[in-house]
C-alpha cells in the first residue's frame, strides 16, 4: 500500500499537488481551514503569464511561466481565455527598454510580435492614442477559481480526499519526525487527529504560520497587493506597460469586467494585512495611462491578495523579489522528517510547483514514479461537485 500524504492548504498549489500525488498512486488527504480557494488563489487578477513580465529581471521565473503557459493551454483550455497580451510603450523610456525586453524574451523562449502604434490601436481601440509601440505576447486570462477546481475535480476522481473548513492547529511529533496533525473541524466544532507518512505545507503566504506550529521556520514574506475591478470590458487582450515591472501596470479583462493591478507591500501576518485606501486611486491613475477609459469607468470592487514571496537576503524592494518557488525538506533543513514546505511561485506555475514537490516526496519514500500531469487532460471543474 502506498504512503499516506497529507496536504495542508486548499489553494492552487494544494489542488495541483492532490492531483499529481493521486496520479502517482499515493493516498492523499487535503485540509483547508476555510472554503477551498478562499486565500490568494481565489483573489488574484487572473493573468496567465507568458513570462514576458519577468523576462528582464527574473529570467528563471520567465522560463517557467512560458513552459507552464503552454501546458495549461493543453490540459485545461476550458479554464482559459486565450486572448494574448500587449506590452505597450508610452514614452522614450519605454522605447529604450524595448530592445532589452525583446532580447530577454527570445532567451526565455517567449514568442513576441512587434506592432506599430497603428496596429496596436486597431487591435485595442481603447489604448492610449499617444502610444509609441507595442509587443504582442502569449499572455492569457485565467478563471482564478475554475482552473484549480479542474485540478481538484481530477484529484477527487482519482481518490484524493478533500476537506474544507478543517484547520490544522497543531502537529504531533515523535523521534524527530512529524507523525500527525491536529485538525479543528469548523463545521462540527470538534478537534481530531490525522496520521500520515508525509505532510506538505502548501499554504502559500500562510506557510510561516503553519511551519511555526511544527517548530520550524521558512523564509516567507507575505506581499499583499491591491486590485480594482471596473465595470465594462475595456480591452479584449491583457495590457502591460513596457517597462521594468512595477505597480499599476497590468490590465486584465475578466468577462464583462476589467481588473486593474497591482500594488505591493510587505506584511508580517497575511491575516492582518489591511487594504490601504489610497491604493485604489493610485491604480486607477496609473492604469489610465495605458487605457484612458479607466478614469471614467465605474468601480465594481476593490480587494487585496497576499503573494507568498520567498525572503532573500538583502532584498528590501518587494518588486525585486523573485517570483520563483522552492521546496524545503525539513529533514535536511531542521532535522525534522516527514514535513515538506513549498513556497513562492504564482498561479501560472501551480502545476510545476506540484510536480517538483511530488518528485521530492517520491525521493523521500523510495518510489520512482514519473509525473503525468504535463499530458493528463483535466476533468471539467463541474465534476468536482458531482
Amino acid at each position: 500500500m502506498m504512503e499516506k500524504i497529507v496536504i495542508i492548504g486548499g489553494g492552487g498549489t494544494g489542488a495541483a499537488l492532490a492531483h499529481d500525488l493521486a496520479l502517482r498512486g499515493f493516498e492523499v488527504s487535503l485540509f483547508e481551514r476555510g472554503e477551498l480557494l478562499s486565500g490568494t488563489t481565489g483573489r488574484h487578477h487572473g493573468l496567465l503569464h507568458s513570462g514576458a513580465r519577468y523576462a528582464v529581471h527574473d529570467p528563471a521565473a520567465a522560463r517557467e511561466c512560458i513552459q507552464e503557459n503552454k501546458i495549461l493551454r493543453r490540459i485545461a483550455p476550458q479554464a482559459l481565455e486565450q486572448n494574448d497580451g500587449l506590452f505597450v510603450a508610452l514614452d522614450e523610456n519605454d522605447l529604450a527598454f524595448k530592445p532589452l525586453f525583446l532580447e530577454n524574451c527570445r532567451a526565455a523562449g517567449i514568442p513576441t510580435r512587434e506592432l506599430s502604434a497603428q496596429q496596436a490601436l486597431a487591435l485595442e481601440p481603447e489604448l492610449n492614442p499617444d502610444l509609441r509601440a507595442a509587443i504582442q505576447v502569449p499572455d492569457a486570462t485565467i478563471d482564478a477559481w475554475r482552473l484549480p477546481l479542474h485540478f481538484f475535480a481530477t484529484a477527487r476522481a482519482n481518490g484524493a480526499r478533500i476537506h474544507n473548513f478543517s484547520e490544522v492547529i497543531g502537529f504531533d511529533q515523535a523521534n524527530g519526525a512529524v507523525t500527525g496533525i491536529r485538525v479543528l473541524d469548523h463545521r462540527r466544532q470538534r478537534e481530531h487527529d490525522i496520521r500520515g507518512d508525509v505532510f506538505i505545507n502548501a499554504t502559500g503566504a500562510w506557510a510561516g504560520k503553519i511551519s511555526a506550529r511544527a517548530g520550524v521556520q521558512v523564509p516567507i514574506l507575505p506581499g499583499p497587493g491591491v486590485m480594482v475591478a471596473v465595470h465594462s470590458r475595456l480591452t479584449n487582450m491583457v495590457i502591460n506597460r513596457l517597462h521594468q515591472a512595477g505597480e499599476g501596470d497590468i490590465i486584465v479583462p475578466q468577462r464583462q469586467l476589467t481588473i486593474l493591478g497591482t500594488s505591493i507591500w510587505l506584511a508580517e501576518d497575511p491575516d492582518l494585512a489591511e487594504l490601504p485606501r489610497e491604493h485604489r486611486q493610485r491604480l486607477i491613475d496609473l492604469c489610465a495611462k495605458l487605457v484612458p477609459a479607466v478614469k471614467e469607468a465605474k468601480v465594481h470592487s476593490v480587494w487585496h491578495a497576499v503573494r507568498p514571496l520567498i525572503a532573500l537576503s538583502g532584498a528590501d524592494d518587494p518588486l525585486e523579489i523573485s517570483r520563483d518557488f522552492d521546496c524545503f525538506d525539513h529533514r535536511e533543513t531542521d532535522n525534522l522528517a516527514g514535513l515538506v514546505t513549498v513556497i513562492g511561485g504564482k498561479a501560472t506555475t501551480m502545476r510545476l510547483m506540484a510536480e517538483k514537490t511530488a518528485d521530492l516526496i517520491c525521493s523521500q519514500t523510495g518510489h520512482n514514479i514519473a509525473c503525468k500531469t504535463k499530458t493528463t487532460r483535466l476533468m471539467n471543474y463541474r465534476d468536482f461537485y458531482k
